[in-house]
């Protein structure tokens, strides 16, 4: 049994070695190679207990990535955490400790996407930052205020 969490530990190790993951990415990946329930629970207590596994910074740190490289909106970025296996708990914790970044951000990426739509016609360009901007979460109201700012 001792080897069971041994193992389970080491192949826990190895992914993290990779990139931050949350107890539930990690449960998936232990499962997944076949290793037994009682080792996979064993391994992610002791992480957590030598500080392996702390995801209310790696929390911070997706929402850092989500919104400043993926440039999502605050609901974008919610998403992409609970995709990772956040808890949502702990996401209401990271996002209730700033104001909202969205206008900010939506116009860093509308400046950054002019650059290729330039040369279009007016009307197609905001059909498709509107389309864009849409699929990275931000309302309607937010993308309206950039646009009108920044192409009009």
């Amino acid at each position: 049994m001792k080897g069971s969490r041994d193992s389970a530990t080491q192949y826990a190790l190895k992914l993290l070695g990779y990139r931050g993951r949350s107890v539930k990415e990690l449960q998936e990946r232990l499962r997944r190679k076949g290793m037994p329930e009682s080792a996979v629970s064993s391994a992610i207590r002791y992480l957590r207990n030598i500080g392996l596994i702390d995801e209310v910074s790696l929390a911070e740190s997706l929402k850092r990535e989500a919104q400043t490289t993926k440039m999502l909106s605050q609901k974008g970025a919610r998403r992409y955490l609970l995709r990772r296996g956040i808890p949502r708990n702990i996401i209401e914790k990271v996002f209730s400790q700033e104001d909202n970044p969205d206008v900010e951000n939506a116009g860093k990426l509308v400046d950054k996407k002019m650059k290729i739509l330039g040369s279009y016609p007016a009307e197609i360009v905001k059909r498709r930052l509107y389309a864009l901007l849409s699929r990275r979460g931000y309302s309607s109201d937010t993308i309206l205020k950039v646009l009108k700012e920044r192409h009009s």
